[in-house]
């Protein structure tokens, strides 16, 4: 499963050049992880409420061409990976030419209320099933 968001730019994401800062690239990918699990049927409070966090482990970020204020971008997100423990969520985003001008991911652990890591499979085979329907492995 593939999703797919629009976005246009706030002047507050941009830095003194004009083009947007490598800050903002982590909050873009957080937009696009709580639309696809919305899209998923399995949005982020229904997560919450079930005894679930979803940290994040790592951020990898690919800077091909510069993004900027007034412009818009699609960013596609997609689950390529998925263990037991974690899951690894990516991102790539083109322009209005539909030219690649940025890709990365996210890891994510599963943990519960007391942010200890569970076995997703284990304690909640329907959610882990569901993740499983979606994925995409990178090619």
């Amino acid at each position: 499963m593939k999703y797919t968001i629009t976005i246009h730019p706030r002047y507050q994401e941009t830095d003194q050049m004009g083009i947007i800062h490598h800050s903002v690239y982590p909050i873009w990918y957080e937009m696009g992880r709580v639309g696809f699990c919305e899209a998923l049927g399995l949005p982020f409070h229904t997560i919450e409420e079930k005894g679930l966090r979803l940290a994040i482990l790592s951020v990898h970020s690919e800077f091909i061409k510069s993004s900027r204020f007034g412009e818009v971008y699609q960013l596609e997100t997609k689950i390529t990976e998925l263990s037991k423990v974690r899951m690894m969520f990516t991102y790539v985003i083109y322009n209005s030419l539909n030219e690649l001008i940025h890709r990365g991911y996210t890891e994510i652990a599963w943990l519960n209320v007391s942010l200890r890591p569970i076995n997703l499979q284990k304690q909640y085979p329907d959610i882990y099933a569901l993740f499983s329907s979606v994925i995409e492995p990178q090619l």
